[in-house]
């Protein structure tokens, strides 16, 4: 069995979204052992920062929170695309209808995004998916679509890509890591830290090979 992390790393200078500060975390020594028998680590961080999943609340008023998700949705068989040869930074219905795709996958797309270098800092012409191809993955009847971008979606009015997913309660995960993974069926483990009334929340998330 072989177990790939797919998940970023949490750390002060992180890539996030949009370069904004407000999103990184803040990390503060709350004691070591030169004045404390413990050492103790604070730290404050957006649940939108890093690897971590969307809830239905995040674009829709009144919709559901982490806390009335069932996690057993995010340990399921997961199928990865390799993209990384779209000519444009957009995921269209045309790219993905002649994939495997079938009612209750969960995919995750491997695009250009994971060649990205935090250095370099946030690429504002990141590789999206765009309304009709968020349509298409909705009408499949999706569990869960996942990307290696920091968004799933940019520059769209109304945020219809998220809207679209996250009416029929398609489960959005951004930020992960997928650089060495090879196209091809995993299992998918993604759990989230339970929190109360957030729309989303930091995921750990692996690929499982047999």
């Amino acid at each position: 069995m072989k177990v790939i992390d797919i998940s970023m790393l949490i750390e002060e200078d992180m890539l996030v979204y949009k370069n904004a500060e407000s999103k990184k975390p803040i990390y503060k020594n709350m004691g070591n052992h030169e004045n404390s028998n413990a050492h103790e680590t604070k730290v404050t961080m957006d649940v939108h920062c890093g690897t971590h999943i969307d809830m239905p609340l995040h674009m829709i008023a009144e919709g559901k929170t982490l806390d009335t998700f069932d996690i057993s949705r995010l340990i399921c068989d997961c199928k990865v695309f390799d993209l990384t040869h779209l000519k444009e930074p957009v995921i269209t219905k045309e790219d993905l209808i002649d994939l495997n795709i079938v009612e209750g996958d969960f995919v995750l797309f491997k695009t250009m995004n994971s060649y990205r270098d935090k250095g370099e800092g946030f690429d504002f012409d990141f590789v999206y998916l765009n309304e009709e191809g968020a349509k298409y993955l909705k009408e499949i009847k999706l569990n869960g679509v996942g990307t290696d971008g920091l968004g799933i979606e940019r520059a769209q009015s109304n945020h219809m890509t998220h809207k679209l997913l996250l009416e029929d309660e398609v489960i959005i995960m951004e930020g992960l890591a997928l650089k060495d993974v090879e196209p091809g069926s995993y299992q998918l483990i993604a759990l989230p830290i339970k929190l109360k009334g957030t729309e989303g929340s930091w995921v750990r998330a692996v690929l499982i090979q047999d």
